[in-house]
């Protein structure tokens, strides 16, 4: 599978994020990798990427994406992507303005997609995709890009 070459169909997208990662236990490197590949590859997009988890403040800190620039830090449990840490559950929010708590980094961004990054039980971090369209994420893509994320989960190991 070539790096340069974006997947077909999002159902390609789990394979081309472990061949990215494949052999690489840099965090950072992989996260940039994926952040890149899943941006180019949705349509509708205007943000991808990830917070990480900073132990010592128990708050999630910015970590590679494609984007604007985007908050840098954001308290466990508030808005869409500390909930979705908070709870260790995927957020799918068709319209991020209804959302109670929602922060905005993006006012052009109207839904959310959040899945978090579990490893050994713990949550370390969230995969973040966001869209300036209401109800730009399905179901289908939210089982595929939690895919993605598991790939993240079982190869990320170390910074």
């Amino acid at each position: 599978m070539s790096y340069a070459t974006l997947p077909a169909s999002l159902d390609e997208l789990p394979a081309q994020a472990r061949a990215l990662v494949a052999g690489e236990s840099n965090r950072i490197a992989n996260l940039a990798n994926v952040a890149a590949l899943v941006f180019h590859a949705l349509d509708d997009v205007n943000w991808v990427g990830f917070y990480l988890r900073d132990e010592v403040c128990n708050e999630l800190v910015l970590g590679p994406f494609q984007g604007k620039p985007a908050c840098i830090r954001i308290p466990w449990g508030r808005g869409v992507c500390g909930t979705a840490a908070a709870t260790a559950t995927v957020q799918r929010i068709a319209d991020v303005h209804a959302f109670e708590g929602h922060i905005a980094c993006d006012p052009d961004s109207r839904s959310e997609l959040v899945i978090p990054l579990i490893d050994q039980g713990d949550v370390v971090g969230v995969f973040d995709l966001d869209s300036p369209t209401i109800d730009r994420f399905s179901e289908r893509d939210a089982q595929v890009l939690a895919a993605v994320a598991a790939v993240l989960d079982t190869a990320v190991k170390t910074v």
